[in-house]
């Protein structure tokens, strides 16, 4: 998983003190329940369209896309690709300090009055849906911590076209709540877990809970989930011993094992020491399974899909550092105060926020929408300029 970019990018750099620590900070990627709705989503938002059948693949888009231009128009850039991929930040906390994520003393958070009500969440979820959005992910932060999660869940799931809800958690305190999430509607899963010894996960996120992660991902094996994505950092030095353990989880049940690049940016300098590029995971892989062999892949996957005979689960790679995957892009992102990112990887930022709490009707949004997805641009920036520029956390690239 690509947690949420240290949130020190965003103050001066000093902020963080590599003295303080061996780690090497990156920009990853990482309530109660109502049982009676709490709103009626066709009266509660002004302007609601019908559902919108889309494609997600930009290679078959001048074909496929859907006739009522005048509302799709809003996720299609100029280069033709359709964003039906919408990730949500439901909060910037976590009940991790991952080394690689944060300083041990934690960042600055955006002040609660500045992040998204569940209402404002829903009111923009629902535009983006009637608009041709047909997956949503919940990212973070870590958004279990959210308390009106499930209600979220919950009303997410009823939004007419919408097909998937995902989300993107760490796993520390899923497991008890996932049996009411997906009472709620959550379709699919990524869990973060970068190392299976204990010792290691204590170092890494400077908390206990290793136990609790494997615990979450058993709990939705047996609650149905197939697959069960477990997003895997690799780093060398700390975790690439591990590569083949982790495709051991594969053998016997429906877990995807997704290793990902890590991003090796410290401050203003590049460090690739710890960088293990997907054709050196690939090959170590191959050579422990030799019948593993590559899926037909969706133009619009971030990920390399493999199988390998004889086990349940499948083993996949994010290539975010070596081979990006700009072309085949449908994704937007909703951050938790509200700015909407066309480009997960890119600095730029428009805020629905403002227009929102300004009293904008739909098709204001809409434009406003619109006018940011038509400035993305064909790819992303080199990463090291995009370190360097960003001014806030680049969260959850993979999954």
């Amino acid at each position: 998983m690509w947690r949420y970019f240290s949130k020190f990018i965003h103050s001066p750099i000093s902020r963080f003190n590599p003295s303080k620590s061996n780690s090497i900070p990156v920009n990853f990627e990482m309530g109660s329940y109502c049982a009676t709705r709490i709103c009626n989503l066709q009266t509660l938002f002004k302007g609601k369209s019908s559902g919108y059948s889309t494609v997600t693949s930009c290679d078959s888009f001048s074909e496929e896309k859907p006739k009522d231009n005048s509302v799709s128009d809003m996720l299609v850039d100029s280069f033709g690709r359709l964003h039906t991929y919408l990730r949500i930040s439901l909060t910037e906390r976590c009940n991790l300090r991952c080394q690689y994520c944060m300083p041990a003393e934690g960042v600055e958070l955006t002040p609660t009055p500045k992040v998204l009500t569940k209402i404002e969440i829903l009111r923009l979820a629902d535009l983006f849906v009637s608009s041709g959005v047909n997956k949503i992910r919940l990212t973070g932060g870590e958004p279990t911590v959210r308390k009106d999660i499930e209600d979220i869940c919950y009303e997410l799931s009823s939004l007419k076209g919408l097909k998937t809800l995902s989300m993107t958690t760490n796993g520390i305190v899923l497991a008890r709540k996932l049996p009411k999430l997906k009472e709620c509607g959550l379709d699919s899963l990524n869990i973060s877990l970068d190392t299976l010894v204990p010792a290691k996960f204590e170092l890494m996120t400077r908390r206990k809970g290793h136990e609790k992660v494997m615990d979450s991902i058993n709990a939705a094996v047996d609650l149905g989930y197939n697959p069960v994505k477990v997003n895997c950092v690799v780093m060398r030095g700390f975790n690439d011993d591990e590569i083949c353990d982790f495709v051991e989880l594969t053998r016997e049940k429906p877990i995807n094992i997704r290793f990902i690049e890590f991003m090796p940016f410290d401050g203003n300098v590049w460090n690739v020491k710890k960088l293990v590029p997907y054709s050196e995971m690939l090959d170590t892989v191959a050579k422990r399974y030799p019948s593993l062999k590559r899926n037909q892949d969706h133009p619009t996957d971030t990920a390399k899909n493999f199988m390998i005979d004889g086990h349940k689960g499948q083993v996949s790679f994010i290539t975010s550092m070596t081979e990006h995957f700009c072309a085949g892009c449908n994704r937007l992102r909703l951050l938790a105060d509200g700015n909407l990112k066309v480009c997960l990887f890119g600095p730029s930022e428009v805020s629905l926020r403002d227009p929102l709490r300004n009293g904008a009707e739909d098709h204001e949004l809409r434009e406003i929408i619109g006018a940011a997805v038509k400035r993305k641009k064909p790819s992303h920036a080199g990463m090291f300029d995009i370190a360097k520029t960003a001014n806030r956390p680049m969260i959850h690239i993979g999954g």
